[in-house]
């Protein structure tokens, strides 16, 4: 068929042309301003929604402070025991206010032996370091299977040590790890790092079950300024609450405790329970001075120190393989406050004595 004469007149097909580019231009427009009509409901629609709030949950209470871990997960390894010296020429030590929980035993010669616990916490230096005790395999039995650090002993102990749920390291057999801090002489010059004791042992990936009760809510007690355990007179103990820092601080003989790096030592909880001793049949000195054991399993009166108070009460234990529990006047659990603890096991025949406020 033939074009019609308009359509093939360029003028004509010029003015389609802009017609149609109008026409494109105006569908153009619409879409657009649609879109952004669209796009300004949906931002209005978002704006109007409720913030979006995260929350990050809090780690896991370490075992033996309550406190939180260090990490999302328990540092997955066993606890360390270190026996510390307490001698007055041991005196000042390294990493005590490192430790999760620290016992004060008593040993020959009226004096107090340390066994300092790691698992959440950890520190560079430890020491001095010095021999098994008798009384040190009821306290690593209730650990799990702790590592013990220590430098020998006697030939009874070391067999009881060998005998316990422990894994056994014995400095004067392997020195590995030992540090020699400089201006300290032997036999109190020997230290280590936890780092470097956990290392020995990669295998002992099993942290342990918690030892005590923990809550922020204070325990109702008696308000003390003041406790004092005289073990003798080189190891004259007294803690007294410091209100400031909510940390009962360590007096020896009168005189403020202190670390190797100045700082005191001070704890939110102190244990003070007492504890039936004997003689036993081994020498343990140059002096004549024989073993003194302690029976794990006797329980016995107790005060529990902690906010400012004391709460009185009893101790008792199972078995040697089973944690401590500590019990108030009424019967009910008592709770520790989160925090490292100072456990004084003192012989029946020491008298302690409590100054209240007031």
């Amino acid at each position: 068929m033939p074009i019609p004469t308009r359509l093939r007149n360029p003028k004509f097909v010029i003015a389609i042309g802009i017609v149609a580019l109008i026409v494109i231009a105006g569908i153009v427009v619409a879409i657009t301003t649609s879109a952004r009509h669209n796009n300004n409901r949906t931002a209005n629609a978002l704006n109007s929604l409720p913030p979006v709030t995260t929350t990050t949950q809090p780690n896991p209470p370490c075992p033996y402070t309550g406190l939180p871990s260090p990490s999302p997960q328990i540092p997955q390894r066993n606890p360390i025991a270190v026996k510390v010296d307490n001698y007055p020429d041991a005196r000042p030590q390294s990493g005590l206010d490192k430790a999760d929980i620290v016992f004060e035993e008593p040993v020959e010669g009226g004096v107090t032996r340390l066994v300092a616990v790691f698992q959440c916490n950890q520190a560079d230096l430890v020491g001095p370091i010095r021999s098994a005790r008798e009384p040190d395999v009821a306290i690593l039995d209730e650990l799990g299977k702790p590592i013990f650090v220590h430098v020998g002993g006697i030939a009874p102990i070391e067999a009881m040590i060998q005998g316990a749920n422990a894994t056994n390291e014995d400095l004067y057999y392997d020195g590995s790890i030992v540090q020699h801090t400089p201006g300290r002489i032997a036999p109190y010059d020997t230290y280590i790092s936890t780092s470097d004791a956990w290392n020995l042992f990669p295998k002992d990936t099993n942290p342990p079950s918690p030892l005590f009760n923990y809550s922020t809510s204070p325990e109702a007690g008696i308000q003390t300024t003041s406790i004092h355990i005289p073990f003798s007179s080189t190891n004259d103990n007294t803690w007294t609450w410091n209100a400031t820092t909510s940390l009962w601080q360590l007096f020896i003989g009168g005189s403020q405790a202190t670390l190797s790096t100045g700082a005191d030592i001070a704890v939110p909880n102190v244990i003070v329970m007492t504890v039936q001793t004997y003689t036993g049949p081994w020498i343990e000195n140059s002096q004549g001075a024989h073993e003194v054991e302690v029976d794990p399993t006797s329980g016995g009166t107790l005060q529990v120190l902690r906010n400012g108070v004391s709460i009185s009460g009893t101790w008792s234990r199972r078995s040697i393989y089973a944690p401590m529990q500590l019990s108030d006047s009424a019967g009910n659990p008592i709770a520790l406050n989160p925090g490292e603890t100072w456990i004084e096991m003192v012989p029946s025949g020491i008298p302690v004595t409590n100054s209240p406020v007031g």
